[in-house]
């Protein structure tokens, strides 16, 4: 068996059935225990579960989409405002997973750009808008979070580059790493870092420190921070140290 179905397997198996053990695992898919545990540190490595005493657990904080976009919805588009006016005509973007994106969708109506995404909703909301050229990544659905994921979204962000990502977050920890609660969505987001020439994070003030286990990038990875409040000293430190430019409700923070 391949390390990879060998590694979707063991993600699958922790998310249907809460921890295991590296015994359990290794007779689950006819390997030895040693191969379980290169596994298991390979998949903490990328962040995609953490590794207990004798074996493993990932830790999956999902609310539906129609819960989480109902939260904190004018700081998103206070945040989405800012992030609207950084893009020109004709550029191409990338939109995340997640309410924050969805909410730029909303102020890029009657621009003439090239829009990308595996957010559903996003798609909705711009498919009827004809100067929008809109490509969607295709994937395995999720239904609860209207998101394409998995290796076949994975493999579409390969073959695309865009002049913007905005990239949305579940946490950023003080030393300016970006995290998620949804282990299956960080693989997309690394290969949608990958796809963009300028990274935005788009995180309102409650992402920080915000929560998730999921280490999506660091700081270095980014090239812009957008909030809607001043960050905390130590985490705007720790961005503007790694050249991240932290932007405030419209105003660089010093």
């Amino acid at each position: 068996m391949l390390a990879e179905r060998r590694h979707q397997l063991i993600l699958r198996a922790l998310r249907s059935g809460g921890p295991a053990a590296v015994t359990d695992l290794s007779e689950q898919l006819g390997v030895s225990p040693a191969t379980i545990r290169r596994d298991l540190l390979k998949l903490e490595e990328d962040g995609l579960l953490t590794r207990v005493h004798g074996g493993a657990v990932v830790e999956e904080g999902d609310q539906p989409f129609a819960e989480v976009a109902e939260v904190r919805v004018a700081e998103k588009d206070a945040i989405a405002a800012h992030a609207a006016a950084m893009v020109e005509d004709g550029q191409s973007v990338l939109l995340d997973i997640g309410t924050t994106a969805y909410r730029l969708a909303r102020q890029l109506h009657g621009r003439r750009l090239t829009v990308i995404t595996s957010n559903l909703v996003v798609y909705e909301e711009l498919a009827d808008d004809e100067g929008i050229e809109l490509v969607l990544l295709g994937g395995m659905l999720r239904r609860e979070y209207r998101s394409l994921v998995g290796f076949l979204t994975e493999d579409n962000l390969r073959q695309l580059h865009a002049d913007w990502l905005f990239l949305g977050t579940s946490g950023v920890r003080p030393g300016g790493q970006v995290m998620d609660t949804t282990v299956v969505e960080v693989p997309v987001k690394r290969a949608m870092i990958k796809a963009g020439d300028k990274v935005v994070l788009l995180a309102d003030a409650a992402k920080f420190p915000g929560h998730g286990m999921a280490k999506v990038c660091g700081p270095e990875d980014l090239d812009v921070v957008v909030t809607n409040e001043p960050v905390d000293p130590v985490t705007r430190s720790s961005l503007q140290e790694a050249g991240v430019e932290v932007v405030v409700a419209g105003k660089v923070q010093t």
